[in-house]
């Protein structure tokens, strides 16, 4: 793992270095693979960069989008991940709707709907079961808890190594997420953390020695790099 650590001035700055990083790697991918395949994830902090990847030229139809999580509500729900990234990039832009990989939630049980995305992933990577294939991108963001995608401190899906895809919890509602194994497998995952109320966690994922299933952000320790992207605020205790 290449783990590396930058201290952005502020949020525009932080999304300006994201955007930048993502459409490099991007270029590298469509190089050598012929396609990209980037991973998404919710929350407040990603929107903007979505919106400034909506407005660059990009060939779209090597662009492959998944979710490292979902909330388990409709993709109409205001909740929904998946909504928040189709407002601020995927409906504004001629990606092709088959390269639109959405966590499925509407079979009214969240197992059944995980299996069906494990079965998905496995499909368009060619993957045999037990096997996690490499993303190019992975994005994270982290709780002022220390979890990350939908694996929270001390629950069951931080127990989960030999799927793709399990079933989360959150204060007893369910969530679909990757495992961090398959986050793992990833070429390259990038953090993205903002905010003062973010330190006490970031204190604890990046000590020595602390707890992994206290501080679930710890588990990530991907097979490619490691880029923690944080802003002023975040990272004010980390500056060397």
């Amino acid at each position: 793992m290449n783990k590396k650590v930058e201290i952005l001035p502020d949020l525009p700055a932080l999304v300006a270095r994201a955007r930048d990083l993502i459409l490099s790697k991007l270029a590298t991918a469509i190089q050598e693979r012929g396609q990209f395949t980037i991973t998404l994830s919710g929350g407040s902090t990603p929107k903007p960069l979505y919106e400034a990847i909506a407005s660059s030229n990009l060939p779209w139809d090597k662009i492959h989008v998944f979710w490292g999580d979902e909330r388990y509500v409709p993709p109409d729900h205001p909740d929904s991940n998946e909504l928040m990234a189709r407002r601020a990039w995927l409906d504004r832009v001629a990606i092709p709707a088959a390269n639109i990989h959405a966590i499925p939630t509407l079979s009214a049980n969240p197992a059944v709907d995980a299996a069906k995305y494990e079965q998905h992933l496995q499909e368009f990577f060619h993957a045999a079961p037990g096997n996690f294939p490499p993303l190019d991108v992975v994005l994270l963001g982290m709780g002022d808890d220390a979890h990350t995608a939908s694996l929270f401190p001390h629950t069951e899906a931080l127990n989960v190594r030999d799927r793709l895809i399990t079933v989360g919890n959150k204060d007893g509602n369910p969530r679909i997420t990757f495992t961090y194994p398959f986050i793992n497998a990833a070429r390259s995952v990038i953090f993205l953390a903002a905010g003062a109320n973010k330190r006490p966690a970031l204190a604890q994922v990046f000590a020595p020695t602390a707890d992994d299933f206290t501080y679930p952000s710890r588990l990530i320790k991907p097979q490619g790099e490691l880029l923690w992207l944080l802003d002023e605020a975040a990272g004010l205790e980390l500056k060397p």
